[in-house]
């Protein structure tokens, strides 16, 4: 490795993006959580492709289904992550979800301070089964977490769009909502391609907004 090489990898700042993501029973159905699968794969990979000398990209994802949230993947540097699979059983406790999510943002062990801006992605296709109003509302009242950019996924018709619209706490932020599997790519396509720019800009701390629409103008 040359020291230049090394000035670089030492000089790069952390881009943390932190995936929330629902493992109910109800994602089972209908293909939702193979498509959901292949979509964070996807960005996996093309973050992993990602060079630039001021960001890098590390990615960790929280489920929450089954008996409660857990740390599916730990937040690394995008090329470092294993890419296993999520499967779908169980409730939709997304209260304990932004619980996980509070305490990684804030931890600066896991996350130092001189990090760049979080992106905390919410993605679900039902109604919370825990008490997630206070859980919520700790986390945008944090410190790191209330200047994180935030995104919303709502899956198909039964998806609590309320919760979601919360989650943003942005009166002008749109809920994106996925009707069909492909849509699902969509969604992260439009996540990937922002944090993307974000990373590759003169200053990753700023504000990008990609529209869902403009998708079709870029190369992937």
């Amino acid at each position: 490795m040359t020291q230049l090489t090394k000035f670089v990898i030492n000089s790069a700042r952390p881009l943390p993006v932190i995936i929330l993501a629902d493992v109910s029973g109800s994602m089972a159905t209908n293909g939702k959580i193979d498509i959901l699968n292949e979509a964070v794969r996807e960005m996996l990979a093309t973050f992993a492709e990602e060079e630039d000398t001021r960001a890098e990209i590390h990615v960790a994802v929280i489920t929450f289904g089954g008996d409660g949230a857990r740390l599916h993947k730990p937040l690394k540097p995008a090329p470092e992550l294993k890419r296993e699979g999520m499967a779908a059983a169980g409730r939709t406790p997304m209260g304990e979800a932004f619980e996980l999510a509070q305490q990684l943002v804030e931890d600066k062990d896991i996350i130092p301070g001189r990090a760049y801006r979080p992106t905390i992605v919410l993605v679900s296709d039902g109604v919370p089964t825990d008490d997630w109003k206070s859980p919520l509302e700790s986390l945008l009242g944090s410190e790191r977490a209330s200047k994180a950019s935030r995104f919303a996924m709502a899956i198909g018709e039964d998806a609590d769009k309320e919760t979601l619209k919360a989650f943003l706490a942005d009166d002008e932020a749109q809920v994106f909502e996925a009707h069909e599997a492909r849509e699902i790519k969509k969604f992260f396509r439009w996540v990937t391609m922002s944090v993307t720019i974000r990373s590759r800009s003169a200053n990753p701390n700023s504000v990008v907004v990609v529209k869902p629409t403009d998708l079709d103008e870029f190369d992937f």
